[in-house]
């Protein structure tokens, strides 16, 4: 196990609370080795052998490399920047006596009890006028001062252990603050706020709470790592990782798509729904000097490897499991199948990445759901429909999905990455 290459994930779940901060931190680690950023609206001029990226929304990232010659088709990886929680409502601050709480709303679909009597930052975005009344926008943390969601003790709810607990999203959700007899005309989250950034006025906002605590190592050896945002900056960093040691040597141009949204169903216009990258890939080539007919050759003869978690086997719930296809953690990679397209898998699309773990030695597992338990999903039907391209939805196995501290195995973090950097090619 390479602790060095863990070490830089655990780093990054840390700096990226949110889908804002995980995009400012790709874009530092692309900028670092020689990638240079377009913007959407201005013209493309691109170089053979150049190493590009774009961003929309600050959110999604789309970045390549242009081949040497011209491409027949596209290597791409595609996984999502943002995860379950609790967002922010527009005006979140209210008072309850001498109580100021924050009103939350429920971002995809998170554990919800898992985020009860946790320390709780708050990150994200905020647009503002400047002192020359100029709309900006800043990312930011807010770290010093926790809110929380407290739980109602067990004497107020005697039957919570045995009947289990449940929760309105609308008046059993909000955040306590802070306490305070004061009648301040200037709002609690306004003063965080501009403690951080100096502003003439607070125009929006999009907010989320996220747990204080840190990833950290779990197990003997260090076998495992707990943290907030495992699915899927787990797969933003392994295909980061592997992207940034590719070349352009090769007859295909190499693309990753890092799209937000993904827990929200990916009908924005940064998610995989959304045309970026198939705007993106358009642009590539019309720069490239290739016609329509070409491009549609072009997207005929890629494939795109979609990245993202899977169950792994439970110890506590192994009926929830189809039991020839339980997926085991420290044990490789999981191909995702589902016969109602939940996941974008087919016979054509997982050999290519069976045959590679074979190749490479990686281990290799193959997922399906339980018939009578509801399949999840992933980008990869999404992506597969807008662009028409070969998908193939693979990942490893985690506990604790969509919970506020989810659980991976370090080593299955490791064969992905090695995956991919044989998939993209040194």
């Amino acid at each position: 196990m390479s602790k060095k290459q863990t070490d830089a994930l655990l780093q990054f779940l840390n700096r990226s609370p949110t889908a804002w901060h995980a995009i400012r931190e790709v874009v530092s680690q692309l900028e670092a080795h020689g990638f240079v950023e377009l913007k959407e609206g201005e013209l493309w001029s691109l170089k053979a052998k150049g190493k590009y990226f774009v961003v929309r929304n600050g959110s999604s990232l789309c970045a390549f490399i242009v081949p040497s010659k011209t491409p027949l088709g596209a290597r791409v990886v595609a996984s999502h920047t943002d995860s379950p929680g609790f967002k922010l409502k527009p005006n979140a601050e209210f008072r309850k006596e001498n109580m100021v709480m924050l009103g939350l709303e429920v971002y995809g679909g998170p554990l919800i009890t898992s985020w009860l009597n946790r320390d709780l930052g708050i990150a994200g975005r905020i647009s503002y006028l400047d002192k020359k009344s100029t709309i900006q926008e800043a990312i930011l943390t807010l770290d010093k001062n926790p809110v929380t969601i407290p739980q109602l003790a067990i004497h107020l709810d005697r039957k919570v252990n045995d009947e289990g607990l449940l929760l309105n999203k609308q008046e059993q959700l909000a955040a306590l603050a802070c306490l305070t007899d004061e009648k301040d005309p200037v709002g609690y989250l306004e003063k965080l706020l501009q403690a951080q950034v100096s502003y003439k006025k607070l125009l929006s906002h999009d907010l989320f709470v996220y747990p204080l605590e840190p990833a950290a190592y779990v197990g003997e050896g260090q076998q495992l790592m707990a943290a907030y945002r495992i699915d899927s900056l787990n797969s933003v960093h392994a295909i980061v990782a592997a992207f940034e040691g590719t070349s352009a040597d090769h007859e295909e141009i190499k693309v990753i798509a890092l799209l937000d949204n993904e827990e929200i169903g990916s009908e924005t216009a940064q998610g995989a729904g959304s045309p970026f990258l198939t705007h993106t890939l358009e642009r590539i080539c019309l720069a490239l000097k290739m016609g329509r007919e070409e491009y549609l050759r072009f997207l005929s003869q890629s494939l795109c490897v979609s990245v993202d978690l899977a169950h792994a086997l439970h110890p506590n719930y192994g009926d929830r499991h189809e039991p020839r296809h339980m997926v085991l953690m420290q044990k490789g990679i999981a191909v995702k199948y589902n016969a109602q397209k939940k996941y974008a898998s087919d016979a054509r699309s997982a050999a290519a990445i069976v045959a590679l773990c074979h190749a490479n030695k990686i281990p290799v597992q193959h997922f399906a759901s339980k018939g009578d338990i509801l399949s999840g999903s992933t980008i990869g039907p999404i992506h597969a429909a807008v662009t028409g391209m070969a998908t193939v939805d693979i990942g490893y196995g985690q506990l604790s999905m969509h919970s506020c501290r989810e659980l991976a195995a370090c080593q299955d973090y490791l064969d992905m990455t090695k995956l991919l950097v044989a998939y993209l090619g040194k």
